[in-house]
């Protein structure tokens, strides 16, 4: 349809031409003294038509031929900017291939070619975060080579570029690579300097959070990690599981770095409600207040959301959690000066009847009636459990009770009988 109409058009404009120009009986008259010179209409249109084609014409080739200096210069840059673009991704390509002396010369060619570029006064618009992120690629096959000099060198260098206005992007991204290039260097410190440098927005990112809790723990700074823990379990950086295991461990050394009761009870106040629930947490907050001369009853305190769960839910505690809730009961009640509270008695009692195969509970029940001085309840409860006791240690306290029960009813050869045993043990 198009090719149509053009044809009519050009048919239509050929028509007015040839109706135009075929009885067109015009002239033109030059007067020139003494001379007349008459011309037709249609031969001066021509004329005028091939004098404009011919300007047209000569204007265009004068043109081209004054751009040619300027297209050369293009050239050149284009050229430039072709062979620094090659060298760019040679050095990405061989620091992904792990060949870090190559990845360094190109990321060196790429400054020098921008260097050569800027000495002929083509300077790129992009040159600062190019040159930022060649000094970072050097930087990093600099680190990789283990070659410190240079990796500072090229890292203050490629700071001072990323404060340049097209680069500013860039200083962040280099930030993060100092403090985690000051992490494989086991220096805390200056990893935790650069990450304090970031803007408050940088700092909160997933990627520094993670590069902070690592340099807290490498510095033995228990209390920034835990806080840096807790923000990266708000972002969900972590599973379920995952961030489970890291609380408590950072609980725990927390816990374990208090020398004294104060100290320690300062420590627990700053743990969440979900991390002193915790049965690792809270077993160990209560055997270290015992070691540090503690307040028993405070330490009895902190094992009774334990305890409430254990007798809610028996699986929800392993083994070796039923084990350490045991012992460190067991230590509050023989610490204590007094004898423990009836509450405690009826709680053992209770979870013992609901659990009569359980080993652990019954021993703890005999234990608890011994502190109450309830001899013969004590000594059949600790009896029936000892045959089923797994542990060693627990073993052996059996049988010291059990001695110290028989010197309390004036039986010498089985007392001296449950010594032995305890000390085979």
């Amino acid at each position: 349809m198009r090719v149509a109409l053009w044809l009519l058009s050009l048919f239509a404009v050929a028509v007015a031409v040839a109706s135009f120009a075929g009885d067109n009986q015009g002239t033109i008259t030059l007067f020139w003294p003494p001379y007349r010179l008459d011309l037709s209409l249609n031969l001066v249109l021509l004329l005028l038509a091939v004098l404009f084609v011919t300007v047209h014409l000569a204007l265009r080739s004068l043109a081209a031929l004054f751009a040619m200096p300027g297209q050369a210069r293009r050239w050149r840059i284009q050229h430039q900017e072709r062979s620094l673009y090659a060298a760019l991704l040679d050095a990405l390509s061989h620091l992904v291939a792990g060949r870090f002396i190559r990845a360094r010369k190109a990321a060196e060619t790429v400054l020098a070619r921008e260097d050569a570029m800027t000495r002929l006064g083509e300077s790129l618009s992009y040159s600062g975060r190019l040159r930022a992120l060649a000094h970072l690629l050097a930087a990093e096959s600099s680190q990789a080579l283990q070659d410190r000099g240079a990796r500072t060198q090229h890292l203050r260098l490629a700071l001072e570029q990323s404060t340049r206005r097209d680069a500013q992007e860039m200083r962040e991204g280099v930030q993060f690579r100092a403090a985690r290039w000051a992490l494989e260097d086991r220096d805390a410190d200056a990893a935790l300097q650069s990450l304090d440098e970031l803007p408050h927005g940088a700092a909160r990112r997933t990627i520094a959070l993670r590069l902070r809790l690592k340099a807290a723990r490498m510095a033995r700074q228990t209390r920034l990690a835990l806080d840096t823990a807790r923000l990266l379990i708000k972002h969900r950086a972590f599973s379920d599981l995952a961030a489970q295991g890291i609380l408590r461990s950072l609980a725990l050394e927390l816990l374990q770095n208090a020398h004294d009761p104060e100290q320690l009870q300062g420590a627990w106040l700053q743990l969440d409600l979900a991390e002193r629930n915790l049965p690792d947490v809270a077993t160990e907050a209560a055997r270290r207040l015992l070691q540090l001369d503690g307040d028993v009853e405070l330490a009895r305190s902190w094992l009774l959301p334990v305890w409430d769960a254990l007798i809610a839910q028996p699986s929800s505690l392993a083994p070796g959690q039923r084990l350490k809730l045991v012992d460190a009961l067991e230590r509050s009640f023989m610490l204590a000066a007094a004898a423990p509270e009836p509450a405690w008695l009826t709680r053992i009692e209770q979870a013992q009847m609901r659990n009569p195969g359980d080993a652990l509970l019954q021993y703890l029940a005999g234990v608890t009636c011994m502190r109450l001085q309830l001899w013969g309840k004590a000594q059949q409860l600790i009896k029936q459990s000892l045959p089923r006791l797994q542990d060693v240690s627990l073993q052996r306290n059996a049988w010291r009770a059990l001695a110290e029960l028989a010197e309390q009813r004036g039986d010498a050869a089985a007392a001296a009988q449950a010594w032995r045993e305890a000390a085979k043990r």
